[in-house]
């Protein structure tokens, strides 16, 4: 099964490492010690849940919640900091945290938070209906991705994997977890139907100059899409 994804801000190390230490077994968690690093990590890639400290350099933690809140409502956002005042954490509610957990605390406890909003958040949430592509408007339920100009038509196994590689954007993936997670089952013939799919997502594609699907010799693909900030 994979694994929840989490965006963690924190600028002290040793803070950061036994958490994501701790964590790490259980989820897909990615440490940033800047404001700025979490920003640009929350820009160019996929996560469940964000794990944000709020004294950091370049930009706190409030600054980072802001623009998440302002690119996705829905994502969890858990504010984990030594500042206990009754003032920041009304602040941290109001710009649109989920929780606040004042430094220290037990690891016991943020798995609980983590999982709580896990949970809600998967019972909530679903995939947007439309994702854009380069120049493309993307439709996985009618499997078409669509310009100013033409309409190009997809297969479902197309509009599946494309979707999957949208959601997990610039993170390698094993040919057998991506197998799984379309096909259910990673066997030879569905594999020889994978690369025949990405050969055919790339021909589609292959006007975008910021969009990529790499081979990962041994391992797997990357779908990574460059962004302008």
């Amino acid at each position: 099964m994979e694994k929840s994804k989490i965006l963690y801000a924190e600028d002290d190390e040793t803070i950061a490492f036994l958490i994501q230490d701790s964590l790490e077994t259980y989820y897909d968690i990615s440490c940033y010690s800047d404001g700025r690093s979490a920003v640009e990590a929350f820009n160019s890639n996929t996560f469940d849940i964000c794990l944000l400290d709020i004294m950091m350099p370049e930009m706190n933690g409030f600054e980072v919640a802001q623009h998440i809140r302002s690119k996705n409502s829905d994502i969890p956002i858990i504010f984990i900091s030594a500042k206990a005042l009754k003032e920041d954490r009304i602040k941290g509610l109001k710009i649109g945290a989920d929780d606040y957990l004042v430094k220290p605390f037990s690891i016991e406890e943020l798995i609980l938070k983590i999982e709580v909003f896990l949970k809600r958040s998967k019972k909530t949430n679903t995939y947007p209906l439309h994702y854009k592509v380069g120049k493309y408007d993307f439709d996985p339920k009618n499997y078409t991705l669509q310009d100013n100009l033409n309409t190009i038509s997809l297969t479902q196994r197309e509009s599946e994997l494309l979707s999957y590689f949208i959601r997990n954007k610039n993170t390698i993936l094993k040919r057998q977890e991506i197998l799984k997670a379309i096909w259910g089952d990673d066997d030879y013939f569905m594999g020889r139907s994978l690369d025949v799919f990405i050969s055919r997502l790339r021909k589609v594609l292959a006007d975008e100059e910021n969009i990529l699907i790499e081979n990962i010799h041994g391992i797997g693909f990357r779908f990574s899409e460059k962004h302008q900030y």
